[in-house]
C-alpha cells in the first residue's frame, strides 16, 4: 500500500528532514500502511515531503540500520520481511536484555517507579486500542528498567521491540485482549515491589517467552490472509 498523504498526520509548519521523514515511514512500517517486502518508493515520498531524494535516502538508511527496510538489488528499498526463526531469536535477545535491565534495576527502584508502573497497568487494562496498548506495553516495561540508569542498554532494548512491533500489533489483533498481559504485568510489579530480583526475572522471561510463542502459532495465519 503506498504511502498518501491522508496515511499521516500533519507536519504543520515544521521543516521535513530525514528525523521527520524517517519518523513516518516507520509508523507506516509498524501499523502495516507498508506491508513487509513492499518496495518503498523514494520518488513518491519525496513528492509527499516536497523535498529531495536526499533526505529520504538519509531516512531510509536510518530504517535499514533499524532493521525495517533493506536494499535490494532492481528493487531499491523494501519493507524488511522476518522469519520465524529470526522472530524467536530476537525474542530470545529481548529476554536477555530485559531480564538484565530488570535485574540491575530492581534494588534501585523507588516507590515513585511502583507508582508509574502501577499507572501504566492501569491504562492498559482499561485501552482498547491496539496502537495504544503497543505504547502503553512499552511504557511499563521501560518503567521497570530506567533505574537501573543504563541509557545505552535501555536504547538497544527499544531498538529490539521496534523491530517486532508490527507483528506484535497484529497478533494483539487476532488475539483479541490484553487480560493474560495485564495479569502477568501486575505479577512482574508485585516481585519488584517485593524486591525479589530471581522471582522478578523468571516472571519476565516467562512473559516474554509466552509472547513469543503466542505470535508465531499466530504469524502463519496473518501471513495466509494476504
Amino acid at each position: 500500500m503506498p504511502l498518501k498523504a491522508q496515511n499521516l498526520p500533519s507536519l504543520g509548519s515544521t521543516p521535513p528532514t530525514s528525523d521527520i521523514i524517517a519518523k513516518y515511514i516507520r509508523e507506516a512500517i509498524v501499523t502495516g500502511v507498508l506491508d513487509e517486502g513492499e518496495p518503498i518508493r523514494q520518488d513518491d515520498i519525496a513528492k509527499l515531503f516536497d523535498v529531495s531524494k536526499i533526505p529520504v535516502r538519509e531516512a531510509l538508511k536510518r530504517l535499514e540500520a533499524e532493521g525495517l527496510v533493506e536494499f535490494q538489488r532492481n528493487r531499491g528499498a523494501v519493507v524488511t520481511s522476518i522469519t520465524e526463526p529470526e522472530i524467536a531469536e530476537i525474542f530470545e535477545v529481548r529476554a536477555m536484555l530485559e531480564a538484565n535491565a530488570l535485574k540491575l534495576s530492581v534494588p534501585r527502584m523507588t516507590e515513585r517507579t511502583f507508582e508509574r508502573a502501577e499507572g501504566y497497568c492501569d491504562e492498559f487494562a482499561r485501552e482498547t486500542d491496539v496502537a495504544r496498548w503497543a505504547e502503553l506495553n512499552w511504557q511499563f516495561h521501560s518503567c521497570l528498567y530506567e533505574d537501573a540508569d543504563k541509557p545505552f542498554l535501555l536504547n538497544l532494548i527499544r531498538s529490539v521491540n521496534d523491530r517486532i512491533e508490527r507483528y506484535l500489533r497484529i497478533q494483539l489483533t487476532l488475539s483479541g485482549g490484553t487480560g493474560v498481559d495485564d495479569r502477568e504485568h501486575r505479577q512482574i510489579l508485585a516481585a519488584c515491589r517485593q524486591r525479589d530480583v530471581a522471582l522478578a526475572t523468571d516472571l519476565l522471561v516467562t512473559h516474554i517467552t509466552k509472547a513469543c510463542e503466542s505470535l508465531l502459532s499466530n504469524l502463519p495465519k496473518v501471513r495466509g490472509n494476504k
